[in-house]
C-alpha cells in the first residue's frame, strides 16, 4: 500500500485503510440477519451503513483532525458552515444499501477528498471483492485487488463513446429509469451495437474509469456523496463525470446536495 503516491501530504494509504477497516464490519454484518430501518425520505438504512460511517470518521478524525467531514450518515452541516470550506471530506460509508440488502454484491465504501468544490482523491472500495479503486489528482488511478500491489490504471486517451461501433452501457441494477433506457434506444437507431451491463452503487463509475463500460448514462437522482470518490477515479483516469444541465463536471458543496443528472465517458 506504500506505493501509492501521497496527495499533498496525505498518506492514501491511511484512507484505503481507513475504507478496509469499514468493509471489514459492513461484511460481518452482511454475513448475519440484519434489520433493514427506513430513514425519513424512505430510503433503507442497517446496522452497517451506521457502523462504517462511525468507524470511518473515527479514523479520518485522528489521522486528518483538521479536514471537517460531511457523511451521508452523519448530522447534515448547514451550507452557512461549508460553504466556507475549501477542504473537506465527503463520505458514503455504504453507497447501495439496496444491493447489499438484496446480497448481490455491489456496494461500496466511498470516501472523497474535496478541495475547492473538486474531487481530488477518491477511494471506492468494494467489501465482497476486497477490491479497491484510487483516484489521485496528478498522480492517475489505481486498483488494488486483496493482497496484492497497486496497479496503475492505464490512462484514458479518449473520451468520446460516440465513435463506437460496439457501446458498452453500464446502468443501475436498483435504480433504471425510462431516460436511460431511451438512451440505449438512441445507440441503437444510430446503428450501434449495444451491450448493457446492470451494476450498483458506485462500481458503475469506476466501470468506465477502468476501461470496462463505454459510458454510464445516469438520469436520476444521486446525491453528492454517491459520485465524489468515484469522480475523482474516473477523472485520474482521464475520463470524464459531465452534468448533463452544465456540461461541465458535477460540482461538490452546493447548498442543495442533489445531483443534477450526468453522463460518465
Amino acid at each position: 500500500m506504500n506505493q501509492l503516491p501521497k496527495y499533498k501530504g496525505i498518506d492514501v494509504s491511511l484512507i484505503v485503510e481507513t475504507a478496509t477497516n469499514a468493509a471489514k464490519a459492513i461484511l460481518e454484518i452482511y454475513k448475519s440477519s440484519f434489520e433493514v430501518l427506513l430513514k425519513e425520505d424512505k430510503s433503507p438504512l442497517t446496522e452497517a451503513d451506521k457502523q462504517s460511517n462511525q468507524i470511518i470518521e473515527t479514523l479520518l478524525k485522528k489521522h486528518f483532525p483538521k479536514i471537517p467531514i460531511l457523511s451521508e450518515e452523519s448530522k447534515q452541516i448547514p451550507f452557512s458552515e461549508r460553504k466556507n470550506w475549501q477542504q473537506f471530506w465527503l463520505v458514503d460509508p455504504l453507497d447501495g444499501t439496496k444491493e447489499f440488502i438484496n446480497r448481490n454484491g455491489d456496494f461500496t465504501v466511498n470516501i472523497a477528498l474535496i478541495e475547492n468544490n473538486k474531487p481530488v482523491l477518491g477511494v471506492v472500495y468494494i467489501p465482497v471483492s476486497h477490491l479497491c479503486y484510487i483516484g489521485i489528482l496528478g498522480e492517475g488511478a489505481f486498483k488494488i485487488e486483496q493482497g496484492k500491489t497497486p496497479l496503475r490504471i492505464k490512462k484514458s486517451t479518449s473520451n468520446s463513446f460516440e465513435e463506437l461501433k460496439l457501446v458498452r452501457v453500464v446502468g443501475s441494477r436498483s435504480h433504471l429509469s425510462t431516460e436511460t433506457i431511451d438512451f440505449v434506444n438512441e445507440l441503437k437507431e444510430q446503428g450501434k451495437d449495444v451491450v448493457f451491463v446492470s451494476r450498483g452503487s458506485s462500481l458503475k463509475l469506476c466501470l468506465v474509469a477502468e476501461g470496462e463500460a463505454d459510458v454510464y448514462p445516469r438520469f436520476g437522482p444521486t446525491m453528492e456523496w454517491d459520485t465524489a470518490a468515484a469522480q475523482a477515479v474516473v477523472e485520474a483516469a482521464g475520463k470524464r463525470v459531465i452534468d448533463s444541465t452544465t456540461n461541465k463536471p458535477l460540482v461538490y458543496n452546493k447548498e442543495n446536495l442533489l445531483n443534477n443528472w450526468f453522463l460518465v465517458q
